[in-house]
């Protein structure tokens, strides 16, 4: 199964008020390892040294420090266009926290539909 799909039902299978998750990602073909890493340079993936798995990928659903889903979804579909076969693996995921934003300043109704969108 190409990449971008496995990724695309890793998501759809999450629960709405998921977070964050860690991807491990495994290309077959290690002598393509930097064409890999130029396609994934774009979703900030980190590389690991010395380990089975090649790329660790950190996916944002909302908010965060992390990759958007629909960025990685991409830079995987460019893996699969490319003729780059891989496996990807679910390390962690994280679900249930809210970002802090300041508020004040805001109106009310600012403020509900930001407890609204965000409601644990």
């Amino acid at each position: 199964m190409p990449l971008a799909a496995t990724f695309q039902e890793i998501v759809d299978a999450l629960p709405d008020d998921w977070t964050d998750m860690e991807l491990d990602l495994r290309i077959f073909d290690e002598s393509r390892y930097v064409e890999a890493a130029v396609y994934l340079a774009t979703v900030n993936a980190q590389p690991y040294s010395k380990h089975d798995w090649h790329f660790r990928l950190l996916v944002a659903h909302r908010f965060g420090h992390a990759a958007a889903a629909p960025a990685v979804h991409g830079a995987l579909k460019l893996l699969d266009d490319a003729g780059l076969d891989g496996e990807l693996a679910v390390r962690e995921i994280r679900s249930g926290r809210a970002e802090v934003v300041q508020m004040w300043g805001r109106p009310e109704s600012v403020r509900r539909e930001f407890r609204r969108i965000r409601a644990q």
